[in-house]
């Protein structure tokens, strides 16, 4: 089907509202268009050289981490939430209570993200995985009620009832069916679709479905990432739009609905390579900025420690890359030393610029790394 041809659905009548029932999408896409064509071959290289950037740093798994901590700051503040990135790396205890909500969404976020990364050695992007994946990221939070890791049986919308909804996704019998369209569009090699449009197409017909009670937004667009990582398209999961959609949040909204209400697929397509062009040159600007704080604080900072503390202020320094916020205990854990010792070398961490203590407090105090979390912040909504 060429773009251009492209029907998205019809509303059909339910009992006192519609619903939008979208058309299924397991099938061949063709475009000519020179805009997209461009653009594609753009977003490509930027995938291949934040491909190339991945494989060549070292301890990459330490930076990977510290993405998905802002993804999961940026994907749930597009659904309400209110942690930043800062609290996003504390543990719970030194969370504000009144904050503590808000800071187990984010939580639940992380280790989504983490679980459903491990579990794509083993299984392929599913429906299996995306239930499995949901069941976690609404576990003992907002949204634990309504049916964690099932397709909903009952209707949902969006908006702030059902009779003054901005849009009513598929009656519930036909969200298996639907979402079973969508699984075989994932793995169906007979098409001959590039991948950034697949997963455009299918980003869109994912939130179309609503397939969940709850929670669809987030795991729509952790969706994505998955996608990248289980076709190869990229070998680290270090790319991530919720940033891009959370700072043109409006555009993001009135593109999905000119697909549904005007058939425009050709807008919500270039709307999306144009994220991940600008999300791909983010990361890889993250990963040149890391270079340079790292060779910055090998040549200004370690020569400053003498020869029998220098080997616990490398294992510092190799330690915030993985953990940016801790306190002084954390650090005589992680590092096997005394308190006493830990608390000097926190405290010349301190004097040397490279940590800030955060809380003003002489008990208790937490230590961040601010430089290094400010580098994955520059571009934050």
């Amino acid at each position: 089907m060429n773009i251009n041809n492209y029907q998205s659905g019809a509303y059909k009548p339910q009992y006192e509202y519609q619903s939008f029932s979208p058309e299924p999408i397991n099938h061949d896409w063709t475009f000519e268009d020179g805009e997209i064509q461009q653009l594609l071959s753009e977003a490509d290289r930027a995938l291949g050289e934040l491909n190339a950037f991945s494989q060549l740093i070292p301890d990459i798994d330490f930076f990977i981490r510290m993405h998905i901590a802002k993804e999961a700051t940026q994907s749930s503040r597009i659904e309400g939430t209110r942690t930043n990135m800062e609290e996003a790396l504390l543990s719970e205890q030194d969370i504000d209570p009144e904050k503590r909500d808000d800071w187990e969404e984010v939580q639940n976020y992380i280790l989504a993200i983490n679980q459903a990364i491990e579990q794509l050695k083993s299984l392929p992007l599913s429906n299996r995985l995306l239930k499995e994946t949901h069941k976690k990221l609404m576990q003992g939070v907002r949204g634990e009620t309504k049916q964690p890791g099932e397709f909903r049986v009952s209707q949902n919308w969006i908006g702030v009832s059902l009779k003054n909804a901005i849009f009513i996704p598929p009656h519930q019998d036909e969200v298996v069916e639907l979402m079973s369209d969508l699984e075989l569009f994932f793995h169906n090699e007979q098409l001959h679709v590039p991948h950034l449009i697949k997963i455009a197409i299918a980003h869109y017909q994912f939130e179309t479905i609503h397939p969940f009670l709850d929670g669809n937004g987030r795991l729509g667009r952790l969706m994505i990432a998955l996608y990248l990582a289980d076709f190869g398209l990229l070998h680290k999961p270090a790319l991530y739009l919720s940033d891009y959609f959370e700072r043109n949040k409006t555009e993001y909204v009135d593109r999905l609905m000119a697909v549904r209400e005007a058939n425009n697929i050709k807008q919500w397509l270039i709307f999306f390579l144009h994220g991940v062009i600008e999300t791909a040159g983010s990361s890889i600007q993250v990963f040149k900025d890391i270079i340079l704080l790292k060779e910055r604080l090998e040549r200004e900072v370690l020569p400053h420690f003498s020869t029998r503390r220098q080997a616990n202020a490398q294992a510092l320094i190799r330690m915030l890359y993985q953990s940016p916020a801790l306190n002084i205990q954390i650090v005589a854990n992680q590092l096997d030393i005394k308190t006493n010792t830990a608390s000097a070398l926190v405290n010349d961490f301190v004097k040397r610029g490279v940590l800030v203590e955060m809380t003003g407090k002489q008990r208790n105090r937490i230590f961040l790394f601010s430089e290094y979390i400010s580098i994955f912040r520059r571009h934050e909504a």
